[in-house]
């Protein structure tokens, strides 16, 4: 990390970028050059083919200049003097006879929640196709009633620096890997799917080993023959049990986005304005946790500089906190807590999440379920639909099971769940004690970009959910 320069891998003199950065922020109240130099590959095995495969290179810089509520932004990629201070000219304007206070820089740290490796390295690009096709065989050969196998092996390594005004430069090097199954399995005119994924911030071969994909495969298969099995969900408003982990999503939707600072701020948001109040039942705590070690949404340092940090949101049901990045927090009057990311060097950076989850409560999964006499058990989910203003969400199961007396009982199609993420935070009744992350395969947007986030979440208890179904 320590001889890591964009700059010089762009011959350009950090004290002529320095210079013009000075220039381009002159009275502006904040601002920074960004500069990324990314690497990244992909393939998708499917119906036993290799179907795509990619790899890409891309570097640029972006350049800001904040004031007040007011962003000059100019980015290219092109790293050279001559269109840095084009740049320059652009986001000067929005600064043109404003005489700002600049802000203070982050403070730095010396904490590094992943290594160096570069996951496109090693192993080759041939051994990964050849273990895609060893995936692809081993699901066909688990049951006869597989009928389409589909692999995705995703990989990246991105290197970022950020110049402040102040001479200050802040550095960091992100790798990230992601290997999904999807399978299809059918009986005679029936089919259903399933699918399994892991990843996160480490080299292949620390993530990608016999186990882990032996794994994948064997619960995407399993996840396709309970689907088969599925009858059609019922209708109706019950009890809702969502299982730990990867159902996280939900509350990552329905209820984080609506925890970001520029939300709240522009009181664009349900939970505008509610700062201290309850907004979710007693024993629900929310936090934000970017320092995971290894973990896909964690960051060593946002994408403005600050340090990664765990944010608590929700406290035993009481608002406490948001997600800010260093424009809203100023305008708040609050500190920045390391939530200000961006796609890439052409986005400027926003309040996101990193790693989203509730924390456990006291009772076993089990005592959970045997306290539902007419509900359902959401194991996974898929797509779903958020409106920030409100809150109210759909979200489709992909795996769910009817409870019945307290028992689990049949797999169920069709199943979604309807309401209001703030509403339905506070019918939250029982709070399970196995907390859990998702196995690494999230993706959040926000105004059109895609950042890779976590989520997770202990087996919970909502009471009077609206369940969508067929049945």
């Amino acid at each position: 990390m320590s001889d890591l320069s964009l700059l010089a891998r762009a011959d350009l003199d950090p004290a002529v970028a320095q210079s013009i950065l000075a220039t381009a922020l002159a009275g502006a109240d904040d601002g920074e050059l960004f500069l990324e130099y990314k690497r990244s590959e992909s393939l998708v095995f499917d119906n036993g083919r290799l179907k795509q495969a990619g790899t890409d290179t891309s570097q640029g810089f972006g350049l800001r200049a904040v004031k007040g509520e007011a962003v000059g932004y100019a980015h290219s990629s092109q790293v050279s003097e001559e269109a840095l201070k084009r740049a320059a000219e652009t986001v000067r304007a929005v600064a043109d006879g404003y005489a700002g206070t600049l802000a203070a820089g982050p403070a730095r740290t010396n904490v590094r929640l992943y290594g160096d490796d570069n996951p496109l390295d090693a192993p080759a690009f041939g051994d990964k196709v050849r273990l895609v096709e060893a995936i692809d065989a081993y699901v066909r050969g688990k049951d006869s009633a597989v009928r389409q196998v589909s692999i995705s092996l995703a990989s990246s390594w991105q290197a970022v620096e950020i110049m402040r005004p102040d001479g200050a430069t802040y550095r960091d090097v992100r790798p990230l890997l992601r290997l999904n199954v999807s399978v299809v399995a059918g009986r005679g005119d029936r089919q259903e799917s399933g699918s399994h994924g892991f990843g996160g911030r480490a080299a292949f071969a620390g993530l990608v080993t016999e186990d882990s994909w032996t794994h994948a495969a064997d619960e995407a298969l399993r996840q396709a023959l309970v689907n088969l099995d599925s009858v059609p969900s019922p209708a109706g408003e019950m009890d809702v049990v969502l299982g730990p982990g990867w159902p996280g999503v939900m509350l990552h939707e329905a209820v984080g986005h609506g925890l970001e600072g520029d939300f709240n701020r522009k009181g664009q948001s349900a939970f505008a304005g509610l700062m201290g109040e309850m907004v979710a039942a007693p024993g629900v705590t929310v936090v934000d946790d970017g320092t995971i070690i290894g973990r896909r949404g964690s960051i060593s340092i946002d994408d403005e500089g600050t340090a990664s940090s765990r944010t608590v949101l929700i406290e035993d049901g009481r608002l406490v906190g948001y997600m800010q990045d260093r424009q809203n927090a100023r305008l708040m009057g609050v500190a920045a807590t390391g939530n200000g990311r961006r796609e890439s060097y052409a986005h400027q950076p926003m309040p996101r999440m990193t790693n989203t989850y509730m924390l456990a409560g006291g009772h076993a999964p089990e005592e959970i379920i045997a306290s539902v006499k007419n509900g359902i058990y959401a194991v996974s989910f898929g797509g779903g639909q958020v409106d920030i203003t409100s809150g109210k969400y759909v979200f489709e199961c992909t795996e769910a099971y009817r409870i019945e007396n307290g028992r689990v009982g049949a797999p169920l199609k069709g199943a979604m769940l309807i309401g209001s993420g703030p509403a339905d935070m506070k019918r939250v009744t029982m709070v399970g004690n196995d907390m859990s992350l998702d196995t690494g395969i999230g993706t959040c947007g926000k105004a059109g970009q895609w950042v890779p986030v976590g989520v997770g979440q202990p087996t919970l208890k909502m009471e009077r959910i609206t369940v969508g179904g067929t049945g």
